[in-house]
Order: C-alpha cells, then sequence, then structure tokens
C-alpha cells in the first residue's frame, strides 16, 4: 500500500494547481459577457464550469466509480450488489435506466494521514450504450467518463463487436477500468471458464484486430444484422482487469420439508456473488485513491484549461492582430529610421518581449519571465529562420544605414534602400514572434511550477511499481 502521506502530498498538489488555474481565470467571467460572439462565449463558460466542479470534486474528496454496458447485462444489479441493498431500479425489461444517476457507497473506512478528510465514493449507473440514440449516447458517456476515476465495464458472456469498440472508447480515456463479467450463475462451469479465457484474450493487440471482423469474440459467430457496424481499430486492451460477479442471480427452486412431513417446493433467490469485485474496488482504493483522485482531476483540469486558451484566442483574435500589426508597424519604422546598428538589435528585442507581454495581458493568460525565455527556445526552432536573419541584417544594414548618415557622399537614396529592407525584415520577424507567441500561450498554459503538465510529471515520477497507474502511465498523454 502506498504511504498515505506521499498520496495526501500528491491531492495538495493537485489542489494548489487547480486553485492557481481557477484564480488565473477568475476575470473570464465577467469578461465573456461583453463579446458578440455567444457561441464561443457558452463554450468558454462551460469550459469554466468543467475546471470549478473538478477543483470541488477534488476538495470533497469525491470518488467516482461509473458503470457501463449494454442493456441487459445488469450494471444496475452490480452497483446494487456493492451497494448491498436494491438502491437502483432493475426489472426484466431492456432500458430500465434512462440517465446517468449517481449514488454514495459507504465503504470500510479507508486509511488516511492525520488531520486529512476521509475519501468519499459515488457510484454512477449509465443507460445502456446501445439504447441511447448516436450522438446523445455519446456525450453522455464523454460526460460521465470524464467525471468518472474508475470504470467498470459490465458484460453478460463473450463480448460483441458493439461493446469491443467501446470498451476501446473507454480506455482512450485514460482511466483504470475493470471488465465485470456479469451472470455467471446462468453458465455451467466449463462455459463460464471457456468465456474468461476469451475474455483474457482481449489483451492480445493481433487477436483484437482479428476478433472484430466477427459479431461475437468468443464463439466466432457471425451476426448478418451487425454486418454494417464499421470496424474498430486494432487497440490492445491495456491493463483490463477481469472479475466474475453474479449480481442478481437467477432464483432456484428448493425443496421445503414441513414438520407435519408435508413438503412443498419453493422459489428463493441466492445471494448475490461480488465480494471478489467488492474486493478488487476496494484494494485499488486503499493502495492509490488519492492518487487517481489526482491524476484524474489535473488531467480533466488540463483538457478544460486548453480549451479555455483555445476560446480565449478566438474572442480576441482582432484585437491580437490589430496589436501584432501595430507593434509590427512601430518596430519597422524604429529600425528604419535609426541609425545605430546595436541600438537596431536592442530595440528590436526590447520591442518583440513587448510585444508577447501585450498578448498575455490581452488574452489574460499566464506568461512568467521563464516562459517568456523559453518562448524565445520556440520562437528560434520554428521561426528562427526570419528572426536570425532580421538580429544579423540589424548589424550588417545597420553599419550600412550609419555608413550613410555620417558620409553624405554615398547618398540619401543608398539609405533609404538600407532602412526599407532592414524595416521590412523587423516588420516580419515582429509578425512571426506574435504567431509563435500566440501558439505558445495556447499550449503553455498547462506547464510552469504549479501546471497540470508539471504536476502530472511530479506524480507519475513517484508512482509505486505494480499498480494500475503504473501500467497507465503511458497513457497519461503529456
Amino acid at each position: 500500500m502506498a504511504d498515505n502521506s506521499l498520496q495526501e502530498n500528491r491531492l495538495s498538489l493537485a489542489r494548489a494547481s487547480l486553485r492557481e488555474a481557477l484564480a488565473r481565470y477568475s476575470h473570464l467571467r465577467q469578461g465573456t459577457k461583453n463579446s458578440n460572439n455567444t457561441e464561443l462565449e457558452a463554450a468558454l463558460q462551460y469550459q469554466l464550469d468543467i475546471l470549478t466542479s473538478t477543483s470541488e470534486k477534488l476538495d470533497r474528496n469525491v470518488i467516482r466509480i461509473a458503470a457501463f454496458g449494454m442493456v441487459s447485462r445488469g450494471k444496475s444489479a452490480v452497483l446494487n450488489a456493492l451497494l448491498g441493498q436494491k438502491v437502483l431500479q432493475t426489472g426484466p425489461l431492456n432500458g430500465v435506466t434512462k440517465w446517468p444517476r449517481s449514488v454514495r457507497w459507504t465503504i470500510p473506512s479507508i486509511p488516511t494521514a492525520e488531520g486529512t478528510e476521509k475519501i468519499q465514493v459515488e457510484l454512477i449507473d449509465t443507460p445502456g450504450i446501445d439504447e441511447v440514440g448516436g450522438e446523445v449516447r455519446g456525450d453522455m458517456a464523454k460526460q460521465v467518463t470524464r467525471q468518472s476515476d474508475l470504470i467498470l465495464f459490465v458484460v453478460a458472456g463473450d463480448i460483441t463487436r458493439t461493446e469491443y469498440q467501446a470498451l476501446c472508447e473507454l480506455q482512450a480515456a485514460q482511466k483504470p477500468l475493470i471488465l465485470v463479467f456479469n451472470k455467471i450463475d446462468l453458465y455451467p462451469e466449463l462455459d463460464r471458464k471457456a468465456i474468461y479465457q476469451s475474455l483474457q484474450a482481449l489483451g492480445n493487440s493481433e487477436q483484437l484486430a482479428d476478433a472484430t471482423d466477427s459479431e461475437d469474440l468468443g464463439d466466432r459467430q457471425n451476426n448478418s444484422s451487425d454486418q454494417s457496424t464499421p470496424k474498430s481499430p486494432a487497440k490492445t486492451a491495456k491493463s483490463l482487469e477481469i472479475v466474475m460477479v453474479a449480481a442478481e442471480p437467477a432464483p432456484v427452486q428448493v425443496r421445503v420439508e414441513w414438520s407435519d412431513g408435508s413438503v412443498t417446493h419453493e422459489w428463493e433467490s441466492p445471494p448475490a456473488q461480488i465480494d471478489q469485485l467488492k474486493h478488487k474496488i476496494l484494494t485499488i482504493l486503499n493502495r492509490e485513491g488519492r492518487s487517481l483522485l489526482a491524476l484524474n482531476a489535473l488531467v480533466e483540469a488540463r483538457d478544460a484549461e486548453a480549451n479555455i486558451a483555445r476560446q480565449v484566442l478566438k474572442l480576441r483574435q482582432t484585437e491580437a492582430d490589430d496589436l501584432i500589426w501595430q507593434f509590427a508597424k512601430y518596430k519597422a519604422l524604429a529600425v528604419g529610421l535609426n541609425p545605430v546598428a546595436f541600438l537596431d538589435v536592442m530595440g528590436a528585442t526590447v520591442a518583440d518581449l513587448a510585444l508577447i507581454r501585450s498578448l498575455s495581458r490581452l488574452y489574460g493568460l499566464p506568461m512568467t519571465g521563464y516562459e517568456a525565455g523559453k518562448l524565445w527556445q520556440t520562437i528560434f526552432s520554428s521561426a528562427g529562420g526570419v528572426l536570425l536573419g532580421e538580429l544579423g541584417s540589424s548589424f550588417l544594414l545597420g553599419f550600412g544605414k550609419s555608413a550613410a548618415a555620417v558620409a553624405p557622399q554615398i547618398g540619401f537614396s543608398t539609405f533609404a534602400g538600407v532602412a526599407v529592407t532592414q524595416a521590412s525584415l523587423a516588420a516580419y520577424g515582429t509578425y512571426a514572434v506574435g504567431r509563435a507567441a500566440q501558439v505558445y500561450l495556447e499550449k503553455g498554459c498547462t506547464w510552469g511550477p504549479l501546471g497540470q503538465n508539471t504536476v502530472i510529471q511530479e506524480i507519475l515520477a513517484t508512482i509505486e511499481r505494480n499498480t494500475i497507474i503504473d501500467r497507465l502511465q503511458q497513457e497519461f498523454k503529456i
């Protein structure tokens, strides 16, 4: 089990990162009301709400576990079995669950460091992945997946192509996933073992690629009604944990002998076989629950902050273009008229740095001195030819202007020609700097001492071996 104090430190880092991000964008809530672009304004407000809700979830120490699966696979029954009581509605008809619903799960206490709050767990039930219409289903699934820290994917036998495609999409969300094989009471022992081995084979990428050609991955039987389903990409099912359960076993008939010698037969519901799944979840939560909570919050906040930066750049595009060309115009004028080469170089550098700072203030996006220096590295690698040419010509052409200025016999036309050439290079160089700054301001907001990418790297560097996060960390894209 991971050191509790270490996990608490990871949570503290994540909280500090999200609070800094919220403080950074607090001015945007009022600023967007003055925008004429209501569509962009709504998109920006949505991302700000995601950032706020993620921070609140982290502050409340809430771990969310979501159950996905096709209709009639027993998702609600599995969650009821974990809860120990029938809270979520189940029934013989398909599609009893119409909308996602969350319930609090009271579990045995998870050890905490002294003075820290206990972890709370919420279970989220979802409609069948094949029940809700395409776009609505996709949006609903993405929203629930984004909010979840652990995913239960419930099947009731050999996995179908639709289930496989949904499984791949869920795994792409960078969340730990447990494959729950439910209704094992309906299968003889040999069939149950064969299905379990078939599910285990999902870890073989080559078999996955071939298996999607059939409707049923276990027995390879084709179903003509599903032939129109597109083949999903060959993707290895990474870190796949498989647990067998019988959440709501079918009633069995029992013989009852009474004291008067009479015999009757009654139907009795066996107890749920859920202990293996409960033990698996509690082991994950005890060992790395806080680390999962921290990392998932950071990933969610990172995506939200990147989207915020993208929307801000769109909202301020016209003002930014005017600002860049204004700097380019005045820089070109100053460089063209100045006869001293050294002042050309110094002035051009100062002007470009001032442009970067001005863009940062316009967008309300962070730009520290360290980040401004890092931006120069980006500029020189992406637009280095232009800028190096500008700075180099500042010396060469600047000396030419100086000679023309101090030696009238050279002529004004020479001075003017050199000045125009240098001014053009200076203006284009400023334009390149402005565009590079926009790219960096959009992508660089998640870096810095408490940026989400920086904190994610720090956490992953200290993750214990042979944990779910250790197996998943290649999925945390940085």
